[in-house]
């Protein structure tokens, strides 16, 4: 049985509906801002995703572009612009951005409150504390969908293959605070085989397709697969389909419960950061306590 990301992404943007709507009615909708520098191809999807999201969720949304000439003071100005707006309630920035532009850097220059990402220092550092706040949406929707699985995460063997800033690291964090007992493995694990097979858990965010076969799996596991890899269709010349990190088809015949690429983890990632972007307006003005839904998903 596969975990689809839509139901869970749908049940989220459900349990935030009268919020939006109370802060909106306060004077105080949502509202997000996100700045790209030129135009790039590889961030679309993820735009028209953040737009439609926007839309469903009833929170205002806006792409402001900068000229792909721009440079790091200009995009440090328009951050900062953002920043000072009393009406702007999130903020994020696109990345990849054109050379020679220190995309990580102009990120760290969002204001801690504002960054709906969750990939501020300060926030960042809030995931290490096990806090109530703004987190990376992919991390945030790995949990979700790991929660949606019905697992018992207390005393759980997790693993996670992959340890990037955005995913890895703070997913591991996230379920050490939730008590699972927690793996870490990466390009230099020596038999990523052997700390696979005795997962209970396992989320695999590296982006390198079939990398983790059935053979590797133990039967029953919840696998969250992270990975986006473009592949050749066989047969059909210059055409590509969208496939994970895993042999989803093995897996599933094990009986494991596996997040489908795409549809899983990416809708869910969406729904996050509207979440993250609700968050934000709520502590800018706080909603009536029954309309204020949990939002850091039991990682107290």
């Amino acid at each position: 049985m596969d975990l689809d990301g839509r139901v869970v992404a749908e049940q989220l943007k459900a349990s935030f509906s009268a919020e939006v709507e109370a802060l909106a009615a306060s004077g105080r909708r949502p509202r997000l801002v996100a700045f790209q520098v030129g135009q790039n191809p590889a961030t679309e999807a993820y735009v028209r995703g953040q737009r439609r999201g926007a839309e469903a969720w009833r929170i205002d949304y806006e792409m402001r572009t900068l000229p792909a000439g721009a440079t790091e003071a200009d995009v440090r100005a328009a951050l900062a612009d953002a920043n000072e707006d009393p009406s702007v309630t999130g903020v994020l920035l696109q990345l990849p951005l054109p050379a020679p532009l220190p995309g990580r850097a102009l990120q760290h220059a969002i204001a801690p409150g504002k960054d709906v990402e969750g990939v501020h220092p300060e926030n960042l550092g809030g995931v290490v504390h096990g806090r109530d706040g703004l987190a990376p949406c992919t991390a945030l929707a790995v949990m979700a969908l790991i929660d949606a699985s019905g697992v018992t995460v207390p005393g759980a063997e997790a693993v996670v293959v992959g340890h990037s800033e955005i995913v890895g690291k703070p997913v591991a964090l996230m379920l050490l605070a939730r008590d699972a007992t927690t793996h870490v493995c990466h390009k230099f694990t020596r038999d990523l085989a052997a700390h696979t097979r005795g997962a209970d858990v396992l989320v695999v965010a590296v982006g390198r397709p079939n990398l983790v076969t059935a053979d590797m799996v133990k039967p029953g596991a919840v696998v969250v697969d992270v990975g986006i890899n473009a592949v050749p269709v066989p047969g059909e010349p210059g055409r590509t389909r969208i496939v994970g990190d895993v042999d989803t088809a093995g897996l599933l015949a094990r009986g494991c419960r596996v997040t489908p690429v795409p549809g899983g983890v990416g809708p869910v990632t969406v729904a996050m950061l509207m979440r993250n972007t609700v968050l934000a307006a709520r502590r800018r003005a706080p909603p009536p306590e029954e309309t204020a839904p949990s939002l850091f998903l039991g990682l107290e």
